[in-house]
């Protein structure tokens, strides 16, 4: 499961620099004056600053929901265990009791 994870990751990521690469080579090869073409530069480049920090925040989002959910997991667990070694300690008493 981990595997085809990282790898619709790694898909994403190649598809990403791709399109940045295939953009610029675009814009570096049109037949427009310099300045022009450092404007299209400057605006794509703003363009997929902000695309890249909003998907920043959305991952950061999501990373921040599966800690959140595996602290929540970790504590029921510790209380879980909690309860049974309470119960374990007090069916000993019981017992001990019991026998004496």
């Amino acid at each position: 499961m981990t595997s085809n994870h990282n790898d619709g990751k790694k898909f994403a990521l190649g598809a990403l620099l791709g399109a940045v690469t295939g953009a610029v080579l675009g814009i570096l090869f049109a037949p427009k004056s310099g300045k022009e073409t450092r404007k299209i530069i400057k605006d794509r480049a703003e363009e997929y600053k902000e695309k890249g920090e909003e998907y920043a925040r959305e991952k950061a989002g999501e990373v921040q929901e599966t800690i959140d959910q595996a602290k929540y997991r970790g504590r029921e667990a510790l209380e879980a265990a909690a309860r049974k070694a309470k119960e374990a300690a007090e069916d000993v008493e019981r017992k001990v009791h019991r026998d004496q």
